[in-house]
């Protein structure tokens, strides 16, 4: 299984999310972490609160829409995983972001801009967790 290079997608991906990220706090002093937000619908605390967040969760949803609109193609996406395995995963990327205070998206992108302390040690363990548990999957497990 090999992991596509395309460098400059990467490179304007990570663009407008940091773009969203300064909008976001410039726009409502608010850090841009994708599980936070979910959270924070769910259990809003007020009217105001859920708006904007159920904007910005529809947007995440209707994006590829949008790609699609505007390239005429849907963007490429294989899953080599059962549905089974795709919802345990999303339960333990759950459990994880609330063990460690936020996600991928709110320590890297926001936390690191911001030198957050927290988000200096999340990131390294975050990222030494994903290498280890890719080279599992790939070298030891055969997957």
């Amino acid at each position: 299984m090999e992991t596509a290079f395309t460098p400059l997608m990467s490179f304007g991906g990570g663009m407008l999310i940091g773009l969203g990220a300064v909008m976001l706090m410039l726009g409502l002093g608010r850090i841009f972490g994708a599980t936070g937000i979910l959270s924070g619908a769910v259990f809003a605390e007020n009217r105001d609160e859920m708006t904007w967040r159920l904007a910005l969760i529809l947007g995440m949803i209707l994006a590829p829409g949008l790609i699609f609109a505007v390239t005429g193609a849907m963007p490429a996406l294989t899953v080599h995983a059962s549905p089974a395995m795709i919802v345990i995963g999303g339960v333990i990327v759950g459990l994880g972001a609330s063990l460690g205070s936020g996600c991928t998206s709110g320590h890297g992108v926001c936390g690191l801009s911001r030198l957050s302390v927290r988000s200096l040690v999340a990131v390294p363990t975050f990222m030494a967790t994903a290498a280890i548990t890719v080279f599992l999957i790939r070298h030891v497990f055969g997957g």
